[in-house]
């Protein structure tokens, strides 16, 4: 096929474009230059997505089997690169996320059946936060885009090239050994997905023209937070300690939820957080690697990259915890 990846330089967006290029496909990636490298052996097409004249030269005289777009983030903008590659493409995929959907993370079982949350199709930033202009941005290409339009909503992400900075952080922590603070219940089930497995589901889908909306989470319950950091331990060989500690005690310590140890949120037990539906997108030929091939694969991407230059910055916070605020953590834990 011939496609277009808008964006396409960092995490998924590299991901599904390594994956096209791997399969013989043939393919553009239109952005700004400015997050990451684009890979050899595509046409990169160096323009705005907001700038109108960028578009008509990215469309001039071109046309593709499909496009994908990983970077939309607001309405507006999505609708009107809707509008632009009408005409110009057969298929229309939109990356966007689980959090276009009200529900999660606070009910389980959140499927494509559930109401996304309210958002025209030509909304501004300023309409909502992250998951409502998601939202909207599905709208724009369902109702607008003149041909086949297919939204994938991926959960949790993890896998080489993360630029979250979630597992990268527990990695790059836990590979400095001693003892290490774990949070809450190591026996609580997660619900993870690696990129590339996001990657070919889309190209698949892409290809057969699929249309509708497929929830691309992983498979719940086929890990712990103990057998993920467990894999990270073996991983990285630093021979780290693990110390549990739980849920009550790091709240009122101040540890932020999330952020400060990295998908730990507290309560989760039953909480949609780790149980949400990707039965479809299974259903339809999605398929979810180990976790603990996921951490070993990042581990090799991450380990050559100089400590200094390693990133636990992603798009809205940033991820970890200060080893100050770490060490006297630990030590009202053993004081308890």
């Amino acid at each position: 096929m011939k496609i277009l990846v808008i964006g396409g330089s960092v995490f998924l967006g590299r991901a599904i474009v390594e994956e096209a290029l791997r399969r013989g496909h043939e393919v553009t990636t239109f952005n700004r230059g400015r997050s990451g490298t684009d890979l050899p052996g595509v046409e990169a097409v160096r323009g705005d997505r907001e700038v109108t004249g960028d578009l008509r030269r990215l469309t001039d005289g071109r046309r593709w089997d499909a496009v994908v777009d990983v970077c939309g983030f607001v309405p507006r903008v999505v609708l009107e690169s809707v509008r632009a590659l009408s005409g110009h493409a057969s298929h229309y995929t939109f990356i966007s996320s689980i959090s276009a959907y009200p529900d999660w993370p606070d009910k389980t079982g959140v499927d494509e059946t559930f109401p996304t949350h309210e958002c025209p199709p030509d909304a501004d930033a300023e309409f909502g936060d992250y998951g409502v202009l998601k939202a909207g941005c599905e709208r724009a290409v369902e109702e607008h885009f003149d041909g086949a339009a297919l939204v994938v909503q991926p959960g949790l992400i993890l896998g080489p090239h993360e630029n979250v900075g979630r597992l990268p952080w527990w990695l790059d922590r836990i590979s400095k050994g001693g003892r290490v603070l774990a949070p809450g219940d190591p026996a609580q089930p997660i619900q993870l997905i690696d990129a590339r497995d996001i990657a070919a589901f889309t190209l698949d889908q892409a290809a057969g023209g699929t249309t509708g909306r497929y929830m691309t989470g992983g498979v719940p319950g086929r890990a712990t937070f103990g057998s993920w950091l467990g894999d990270c331990v073996e991983a990285t060989g630093s021979g780290a300690e693990l110390v549990w500690a739980d849920d009550d005690f790091l709240t009122a310590q101040g540890v932020e939820p999330w952020t400060e140890l990295p998908l730990w949120y507290p309560g989760a037990d039953g909480l949609g957080v780790w149980n949400h539906s990707s039965a479809k997108a299974l259903a339809a030929g999605l398929t979810c690697r180990p976790l603990s091939e996921t951490v070993r694969d990042t581990w090799e991407w991450l380990k050559d990259i100089p400590e200094e230059r390693r990133s636990f910055r992603g798009v809205r916070v940033g991820s970890g915890m200060d080893p100050d605020k770490e060490r006297r953590v630990l030590a009202a834990w053993d004081a308890r």
